[in-house]
């Protein structure tokens, strides 16, 4: 009898902080996942072993994540900040260069990607500046917001990865808009912006405006700029209303599809479930949003309001920049098929949002502070 006691009271504690509407729909998600891999991978089960070994970390830090009260987060806010963008610093000076570009850093016996930390930690920190200001929001608060924004991704932008910079730009614009960035000023940012391309457009890296150009007319070089697009473009339109059949992809196993394991997965998917297997996908990408716009509206402060909603938004940003990608209608900007490409990083900062979601789905009864 006491056995059975003490199993159930570990049981109610690992369950406790998780949300079960969200942790069914990542479930799904990587089963999801594991199944195209295995095709992607041409069967290749140490690849599909090694994604099943990060879900359980990564799972396991989510359920940590959701055990931290949303008052702790917020005391992590600052020096979490200041962390990262002193490890951006330190990439900047002493990181090591890996196919042309400077993203990792050596700490001890292993290396770490600091942007992804920024993933977290810019919205984090937005969230912590305008929750203490909360009574008295005025214009210089949202600009010291855009200067928050701007520093991690000005270091991100030079590394080069434009990629995981417009996650983090994304993810910083949504908790102002959710803090109520006044649409005049949206506006007129958005017409800065125009005004601004040519300027842009100078700076960009070539292979960046190449890929913009490829973008355009991905034609105009189909064997090598073009060749991705392409490619990405027959999978997803040959697998019709059900597709080709699991396993039975050939842009897949005929080898045309470039890095179909991470950036391409989903050209893999489309081409060996079709439109069917698309709006499934679709579905439970939706329904995650949901859950988690939900637990925004929910949320009894700022704080997690803030966090919730930027967390939530970000992941569709994830979802939605990659199926452009290999859709053809956005450039290849290297964002990962979220929860469903080969990876542990970018694993590990989505399972470290939706860990924050279910702590402020738990604590949403605190009073506010």
């Amino acid at each position: 009898m006491n056995d059975y006691y003490l199993l159930r009271r570990a049981w109610e504690r690992l369950r406790s902080p998780i949300d079960g509407w969200l942790l069914a729909l990542i479930m799904a998600l990587f089963a999801l996942s594991l199944v195209v891999l295995f095709s992607a991978s041409n069967q290749n089960l140490d690849k599909v072993i090694n994604k099943m070994t990060f879900m359980l970390v990564a799972l396991g830090i989510m359920w940590g994540v959701a055990n931290v009260r949303p008052q702790t987060l917020m005391q992590l806010a600052v020096p979490g900040y200041i962390v990262g963008v002193l490890m951006l610093l330190g990439v900047a000076l002493f990181g090591e260069v890996v196919n042309g570009s400077r993203r990792w850093l050596h700490v001890g016996v292993t290396r770490i990607q600091p942007s992804e930390v920024l993933k977290i930690m810019v919205p984090m920190m937005l969230a912590w500046y305008f929750q203490k200001h909360e009574n008295a929001l005025r214009w210089h608060h949202y600009l010291v917001g855009a200067v928050i924004i701007i520093i991690p991704s000005l270091f991100i932008l030079k590394q080069p990865d434009l990629g995981t910079a417009t996650l983090i730009m994304a993810s910083g614009f949504f908790v102002l808009f959710l803090a109520g960035l006044p649409w005049k000023v949206m506006i007129t940012g958005a017409v800065a912006f125009g005004a601004s391309l040519p300027f842009v457009w100078n700076m960009m890296h070539d292979y960046q405006r190449k890929r913009v150009l490829t973008l355009i007319d991905p034609s105009s070089d189909p064997l090598g700029a073009g060749y991705h697009i392409i490619q990405s473009m027959i999978a997803i339109g040959s697998g019709g209303p059900t597709g080709k059949g699991w396993l039975s992809g050939t842009q897949t196993h005929l080898e045309f599809i470039p890095e179909r394991t991470t950036d391409f997965i989903f050209a893999v998917y489309a081409e060996e479930f079709g439109l069917l297997g698309n709006l499934i996908l679709l579905a439970l990408y939706l329904l995650v949003i949901g859950r988690g716009l939900m637990i925004a509206a929910k949320a009894t402060t700022l704080f997690g309001r803030l966090m919730a909603g930027s967390i939530t938004l970000s992941f569709f940003t994830y979802a939605f920049v990659n199926m452009g990608m290999v859709a053809g209608i956005l450039p290849v900007v290297g964002v990962p098929l979220p929860l469903i490409s080969y990876g542990g990083t970018a694993m590990v900062t989505l399972l470290i949002g939706f860990g924050i979601l279910m702590s402020i789905h738990k604590n949403r009864p605190l009073i506010k502070r």
